[in-house]
């Protein structure tokens, strides 16, 4: 997460949207006093205890409105970036396993072993995007969501919102891994859906025809 006092705006980090490289391209934009919480690459909290107990950077909307001055929540521009759930979930595995040798070739028993562990399931990397981007009132609470599928016109869309000159993105902590399409099976592509069926209708993704 970021928070800018200087240029008003919240960035909610939601996990394998390219969060490294939107925080990297915004680093030059940042004033001392605005507020950063992440922990993979730099081990840096807000100034709010009950967030930075948390221990990592993808807080949610509704930790937010729980701890941060609503102010911030109600004044500021609220944006994040999304992804396919099939793409992000492959991602997402793959990260866990880059330093397992043996996971390339076995990606799918891994994955249909993990999707359906409720503990699992529960992670920050693995909850579903819809839920780190709810109100308590169930609508989404962004003002502007990007995706990563269009990731640079999305960010420039951003600075041109948040009042900074368009900046490139890096590529920044990429997981290595292959297609969903060659990976996911029926019976893969039926869980992983089921399991991100909000994400699927809330954020207008398609469910692939392999399911």
């Amino acid at each position: 997460m970021i928070v800018s006092h200087r240029h008003r705006f919240v960035f909610f980090a939601v996990p394998r949207t390219a969060t490294h490289a939107v925080r990297a391209a915004l680093a030059d934009a940042l004033d001392p006093g605005d507020w950063r919480q992440e922990a993979l690459t730099e081990r840096v909290a807000l100034p709010v205890p009950a967030l930075a107990r948390l221990g990592h950077g993808h807080i949610s909307l509704l930790q937010a409105h729980a701890h941060l001055p609503g102010s911030i929540c109600r004044d500021y521009f609220k944006f994040a970036f999304v992804r396919h759930p099939f793409d992000r979930f492959v991602s997402v595995c793959a990260m866990l396993n880059r330093r397992d040798p043996e996971y390339g070739g076995r990606e799918r028993a891994f994955m249909k072993r993990a999707i359906a562990r409720p503990r699992f399931r529960a992670r920050v990397l693995v909850r579903p995007q819809v839920a780190m981007l709810t109100a308590a009132d169930g609508d989404l609470g962004m003002d502007y969501l990007g995706r990563f599928e269009t990731l640079q016109h999305s960010f420039d869309e951003v600075c041109d919102r948040i009042g900074l000159g368009r900046r490139s993105l890096d590529i920044r902590n990429a997981a290595q891994h292959g297609a969903y399409r060659d990976i996911f099976d029926a019976e893969l592509g039926n869980s992983v859906a089921a399991f991100y069926r909000e994400d699927f209708a809330r954020l207008d993704y398609e469910v692939p025809a392999c399911v």
